[in-house]
């Protein structure tokens, strides 16, 4: 089982100031949207840095990872998805596609949707039917409606604007805030922000 292995090798990474720093960034506190998630105290490079390591272990092997308790080991599993995603052939493209959308209860973090989501859901749907995205913008699950969102920014970078304006104002009324907030991440069309900002005035 060597993904056991690679649990192993990031526990023994650890660091408890930054697990410490990371358990209030996140919002980990009863009733906030972080609520019960663990953190191991790792920073992005060196969880990139394990990726390069770890890069050709069997697709199977990385699904276990993103069903972690440690939130780190979650993220290294996504970035491990994201890194072999476009060099995958087709076949592994859609087993990646899949895996990602039967296991969105682990993606439930803010940065685990926003460092993935249009990476692979985004770009497996480049070509592909997109009412899964409607479908998801629907969800009881914050992070499925987030998944949504991010995942047309894909499309943005492909000057394909109508699926983000489209579900922005499907999501007009969410309550979430972090909904609206993950509407325009990374996106520097300032076009596109100035309709998402003039729909969310009404």
């Amino acid at each position: 089982m060597m993904y056991q292995d690679i649990i192993d090798d990031l526990l023994s990474l650890g660091d408890a100031a930054i697990a410490e720093h990371s358990q209030r960034f996140f919002k980990t506190a009863e009733g906030e949207y972080g609520f019960g998630d663990k953190f191991l105290g790792l920073r992005v490079p060196v969880l990139r840095k394990k990726v390069k390591q770890y890069k050709s272990i069997p697709l199977n092997e990385i699904e276990p990872l993103l069903k972690c308790d440690y939130h780190e080991v979650r993220l290294f599993a996504l970035l491990l998805l994201v890194s072999r995603f476009s060099k995958a052939d087709d076949n592994e493209q859609e087993e990646t596609y899949h895996l990602y959308l039967r296991n969105t209860r682990y993606i439930n973090n803010w940065d685990l949707v926003d460092s993935s989501a249009y990476k692979i859901v985004g770009a497996y749907l480049e070509h592909r039917d997109r009412s899964v995205l409607y479908d998801l913008c629907k969800s009881p699950s914050l992070w499925e409606r987030r998944i949504a969102v991010i995942s047309t920014f894909h499309f943005i970078r492909q000057n394909q604007f109508s699926h983000t304006l489209d579900i922005a104002e499907l999501l007009l009324g969410d309550q979430e805030d972090l909904i609206h907030k993950g509407g325009l991440v990374g996106c520097s069309e300032k076009w596109v922000t100035g309709m998402w900002l003039r729909k969310s005035a009404f």
